[in-house]
């Protein structure tokens, strides 16, 4: 009896190393991409009345959970008995966030963004309550297709190992992405409120660090207008490289096409093409629809 539960002690140790190991590798290969997710996330979540941050943030955290306990038990049937699939499902994915982030570019250089925020500035609280739903279905929709690719790459990293080791990676790295970006995302919006405490701490302090205490809490409240704008540049751009990206490393032909120009710009420009077209096939739905009744 001993000696069977010291060997199952000991396969369950060895599955824990397997998949410690397997974590380490699957976290290095999904890092760039959790590094866009991030930024996508974070121009999503950011915007809210002050109030509202945390509580928008931790809805979408929650409908990211539910994301991946819906991929994640797809993606293993699918892998397991439909494989082809997987890549139609990422392209389509692609295609949503690289129109995506060419409409964020277009409502930018035609100033649509500025009207929307003056917009939204203006508007009574029923309103405002009803864009905030608005954005935050749209930035779980977006965590979906986010969430689909970190779990297929992680599982492409552990496709040769058991159905165990598998589970416990994959699963472990879509709780960490979860976990990971929403927390730093958390951290991000509430900067302003380190600053505060920061120069309230500074009034009980005299001398070098009341001054330390003061420059840096007044730093971090300056700075977040700043850093909210920088993370909307920067989310636009990594919905481009993200989408432009599925297509370049998953179609063949494109990849080899493509081959003589830099990973990044070359992701960016399948990206802003494929989003151009798209959003190009959307606007002529919507003009030809009254046409059609």
């Amino acid at each position: 009896m001993a000696s069977g539960i010291f060997a199952i002690l000991d396969d369950i140790a060895m599955l824990l190393d397997d998949t410690a190991a397997m974590s380490k590798i699957a976290a290095k290969k999904t890092a760039g991409l959790l590094g866009d997710d991030l930024a996508v996330n974070a121009e999503k979540a950011t915007g809210f009345h002050a109030s509202r941050e945390l509580p928008v943030i931790w809805a979408i955290t929650k409908g990211s959970i539910v994301n991946k306990l819906i991929i994640l038990p797809i993606t293993f049937l699918l892998s397991a008995y439909l494989p082809w699939l997987i890549v139609p499902i990422l392209l389509i994915g692609g295609a949503y966030l690289s129109y995506e982030g060419v409409e964020k570019v277009v409502h930018m250089l035609s100033g649509h963004h500025n009207e929307k925020v003056a917009a939204r500035e203006t508007s009574n609280r029923e309103e405002l309550l009803q864009q905030e739903a608005d954005k935050i279905k749209s930035a779980v929709r977006t965590d979906f297709i986010l969430s689909i690719e970190i779990i297929v790459i992680s599982l492409s990293v552990v496709i040769e190992e058991s159905m165990a080791v598998q589970l416990l990676v994959v699963s472990l790295i879509a709780l960490l992405a979860t976990a990971g970006v929403y927390g730093l995302v958390a951290l991000l919006v509430r900067m302003d409120d380190a600053g505060f405490h920061l120069i309230e701490r500074a009034r009980g302090h005299r001398g070098l660090s009341a001054a330390l205490f003061k420059e840096v809490g007044q730093l971090l409240v300056l700075s977040l207008p700043y850093v909210i704008r920088l993370l909307g540049l920067v989310g636009t751009v990594a919905m481009l490289l993200v989408g432009g990206g599925m297509f370049v490393h998953n179609i063949d032909a494109l990849h080899h096409a493509l081959s003589v120009l830099p990973a990044l710009l070359s992701d960016l420009l399948m990206g802003i093409a494929v989003g151009a077209i798209v959003l190009g096939a959307v606007r002529l739905l919507l003009h030809l629809r009254p046409t059609a009744k």
